[in-house]
């Protein structure tokens, strides 16, 4: 197994706009617990503080700093529904199941803003986000999606917004009409996880941070081993994700890693920010390798996209990311750039989340595929309900088939990168 590296908070504009960042201690010795959590992203803390707060005693590891990988520095956008369509849902688990998955999802935005209030989490919490079509074809199908969610699932917060009043909401010339999304929204990522890190502390979750862990012994009961003490327990959570690497057999294979990009703006002043998304909603548009993009709270144009599935970042990245915004805000070519930055989410070959249970006492959540922000405190919840014997909802998860990617691990990666070439060429033409 490929020896793990701690990494610190990349620079980034959530770590230069969040003052505050607590350092935990590492683990020095044995210890025991309940559970333990591997992973301190937005899945595994979501974990640890559902599981603390049924009263189970609570150790979680993390191997860097406490989401120091993609829950901290992703676009910030909180979406419905899951990063596949649900119609992979509904191939996987049946219809009626579908059903009761989506609603699952919309449970996922509402787990978000309950914590938000209950714990006071200062994360810059705006609802609404809108899908934005390039082409007639892609609206199309926005018009198609919005019928199909108010008839297969009951689905009313959706509003089709046509050309002209996308344009009065959103100045930009590059849409030919949009969806908006009134129960979704937008956050600051990485001040929602350090939130949900001191929530579950509060709660009596003991946080070892910089702590790699080297090996997971699945035995009854398990353990959880490091270079600086061991973890007794009676069950494991494995939320590393992307970091998870060869820790545990059946689970590096399932996902893949992809690079994604993020810019932000110099301060535009309140009323030129408004200017450019009126009503303050996050957006995305509908192509398969996608923009996406929103305000921040000190009236920021905060801009992603650029996707790598050959793992190296885009040259001139910070240059390369404003081509890209200035393409659909055309009127910021005087507008500097003060932050660029980038890393890895983990993604599965169907896009679908893979949770479930490598033995009776060790489960995993992973897969989130770039729509974690807020299905990943729905995967804390599902696992905390199946450790306290509350199965059907994890199962449900378990019954959608996941795939290897192909071509082992030398070949896998080009492969990826030539599939991806013909749906960018999809998208072109």
């Amino acid at each position: 197994m490929l020896k793990y590296q701690r990494q610190a908070h990349i620079d980034s504009y959530y770590v230069a706009s969040t003052p505050d960042i607590p350092a935990w201690p590492a683990l020095d010795g044995s210890t025991d617990a309940d559970v333990c959590v591997v992973g301190g992203g937005l899945a595994g803390l979501s974990a640890a503080l559902n599981l603390a707060e049924r009263g189970f005693s609570v150790v979680l590891l993390e191997g860097s700093r406490i989401s120091h990988g993609a829950s901290g520095r992703n676009g910030g956008q909180v979406i419905n529904g899951y990063a596949c369509d649900m119609d992979t849902i509904s191939k996987a688990v049946g219809d009626e199941h579908a059903r009761v998955m989506w609603d699952m999802s919309l449970e996922a935005v509402e787990i978000l803003d309950e914590r938000v209030r209950r714990h006071q989490i200062d994360c810059d919490w705006v609802r609404g986000h809108a899908l934005a079509a390039v082409k007639p074809r892609k609206f199309d199908e926005l018009v198609a999606w919005k019928d199909e969610a108010e008839r297969r699932f009951g689905y009313r917060h959706y509003t089709l917004l046509d050309q002209t009043a996308l344009r009065a909401e959103l100045d930009s010339p590059r849409y030919c009409g949009g969806l908006l999304d009134t129960l979704g929204g937008h956050i600051h990522p990485l001040k929602y996880a350090l939130g949900l890190a001191r929530a579950a502390q509060a709660a009596g979750v003991r946080i070892f941070e910089n702590t790699p862990v080297t090996r997971v012994d699945q035995g009854t009961p398990p353990r959880v081993v490091t270079d600086t003490g061991t973890v007794s327990c009676k069950q494991v959570v494995l939320a590393a994700n992307v970091n998870m690497g060869d820790l545990v057999p059946g689970l590096g294979d399932k996902i893949m890693p992809v690079g994604t990009y993020v810019i932000t703006t110099e301060p535009l002043g309140e009323a030129r920010a408004k200017a450019l998304i009126k009503s303050n909603f996050a957006v995305c548009d509908t192509q398969f390798v996608l923009d996406y993009y929103r305000l921040t709270a000190d009236h920021r144009l905060l801009f992603g996209g650029k996707v790598s599935y050959s793992g190296l970042p885009p040259p001139n990245l910070k240059d390369a990311m404003r081509a890209d915004m200035l393409r659909v805000f055309p009127q910021l070519a005087d507008v500097k750039i003060d932050h660029a930055w980038g890393g890895f989410v983990d993604i599965t070959m169907s896009r679908a989340p893979h949770w479930g249970r490598l033995s009776p006492d060790v489960y995993f959540c992973q897969g989130f595929s770039g729509h974690g922000v807020a299905v990943t405190g729905l995967a804390g919840k599902v696992i905390a309900e199946a450790i306290a014997r509350q199965n059907e909802r994890l199962d449900l998860f378990g019954k959608i088939p996941h795939l290897p990617f192909p071509g082992g691990k030398l070949l896998r990666m080009p492969s990826l990168v030539l599939g991806m070439a013909w749906f960018r060429l999809r998208d072109y033409f």
